[in-house]
């Protein structure tokens, strides 16, 4: 019953699209279980490009059923976008299923997160602006709107009624900032409700079931490790659990139910937002790299801040997420240069420590231990095989699956889905 959670081993934008795309051809099931519309996949197929921001990227695959968990927090305006877009490209959306615990972003929840992060000044997080932080708030709050609720407008307009209040108060009072009228944003919500209610099901249900039934399961976290709320960077990090103990919660699964997690990571690291970075490179290899990768955001559109690779957080992310394989991506990315390095250690107060420290003043203090590897200076796109690599790019390979202490079993060379390395079959029965 290969039941097989996907997760991102640094701070986001690893590359899990193009992963999930590359899994889910064998996948019966795909199934999205944190975050919001704050994360982007990007992935190629030939020579179309498809951005994706709520919808698993499964559905670029005819006859998968695509769930979006309990635990993401959807913006319907957002979602109904997407399935225009997807319908506009051709993409059948008709295997889509939406959890009816779902949590919904509503508009004030938007406007809230922009006037918190301005409010924070130069002690901003970096938040995207979507409202998914207040959404997820008012989850933990007790004052969340869900799924289920759009499909009994009469209980619907007596929440949002009670909760308008309150949020208008916090506007207005607090912020003096404009509240929102209620009809409209009830009227807008109904809406909605006639185009997405077919989707809307038990989807834990729906998950356990296949499973049980011996079908083929990817869960897919959006974000990364040292974005998750409890085990990130914290506060410089989301609203969720992106690592491999919230697709349980988000999906609704027992943790017995997995087989495997496959921990997401680039050939280098790179982040977005605030808050610090051990190995960022702000020099011309940093650069080089940014535009090599085209480091810059599905979201957002920001630049990435880039830096060599960090094995301190790999190890940290295999021990939080419990990872069995990892599938490493933008291989293709270092090919031109000369030397690589890669920490293995940091250096705090002029004592080497191993592992990653949860005080972000001690993080921002600590000096990366760097490996240097030399580099093969090869084209490596048009490998398919392991050993079709240069001997550089495969011993670079072997050495941070040493330093992980866990197999790579996929490794991408380029964007589109034929750009991949596959060196196990994660589910093969």
């Amino acid at each position: 019953m290969p039941a097989v959670v996907l997760v991102g081993a640094q701070w986001g934008d690893e590359g899990k699209g193009k992963i999930t795309d590359f899994l889910a051809k064998k996948a019966e099931y795909v199934v999205r279980y944190q975050g919001g519309n704050n994360a982007g996949h990007t992935v190629k197929v030939d020579d179309r490009e498809f951005k994706l921001h709520l919808i698993p990227s499964g559905i670029l695959y005819p006859g998968k059923i695509c769930v979006i968990g309990n635990g993401v927090v959807v913006d319907p305006a957002v979602l109904l976008e997407e399935l225009a877009y997807l319908a506009q490209e051709g993409i059948d959306t008709s295997g889509l299923r939406i959890s009816s615990n779902a949590h919904l972003i509503m508009p004030y929840h938007r406007k809230l997160d922009e006037v918190e992060e301005e409010r924070r000044g130069e002690h901003r997080i970096g938040t995207t602006k979507r409202g998914i932080g207040p959404a997820y708030m008012d989850k933990a709050a007790r004052a969340g709107m869900r799924m289920v609720d759009l499909l009994d407008e009469e209980e619907f307009k007596a929440k949002l009624t009670r909760v308008l209040a309150e949020k208008n108060y916090l506007l207005e009072k607090v912020y003096q900032a404009e509240g929102f009228k209620i009809e409209e944003i009830f009227e807008e919500y109904v809406a909605y409700t006639e185009r997405i209610r077919h989707f809307i099901t038990d989807t834990s249900l729906l998950v356990n079931d296949a499973i049980n039934e011996g079908r083929d399961v990817l869960f897919e976290g959006a974000q990364g490790t040292l974005l998750d709320l409890d085990h990130g960077t914290y506060p410089f990090v989301t609203s969720s659990n992106p690592t491999a103990g919230g697709a349980c919660i988000g999906a609704g699964i027992g943790p017995t139910k997995i087989d495997q997690v496959i921990g997401v990571c680039k050939a280098y690291t790179t982040r977005v937002g605030e808050g610090p970075f051990p190995t960022e490179l702000d020099d011309q290899i940093g650069e080089e790299i940014r535009k090599n990768g085209a480091e810059f955001g599905t979201t957002t559109g920001r630049p990435r801040r880039c830096g060599w690779f960090d094995a301190v957080i790999l190890r940290y992310a295999v021990r939080v997420s419990g990872l069995s394989s990892l599938a490493l991506t933008k291989l293709d990315v270092l090919d031109s240069l000369e030397r690589i390095k890669v920490c293995t250690g940091y250096k705090l107060n002029g004592k080497e420590i191993s592992e990653f420290p949860h005080s972000l003043k001690q993080l921002s203090l600590c000096e990366p231990i760097y490996e240097e590897l030399p580099g093969w200076q090869e084209n490596t796109s048009n490998a398919r095989q392991f050993n079709e690599l240069p001997l550089n790019a495969q011993k670079y390979i072997k050495r941070l699956e040493e330093i992980a202490g866990v197999p790579a079993a996929i490794v991408a060379v380029g964007p589109k889905r034929t750009e991949t390395i596959q060196t196990k079959d994660m589910f093969a029965k």
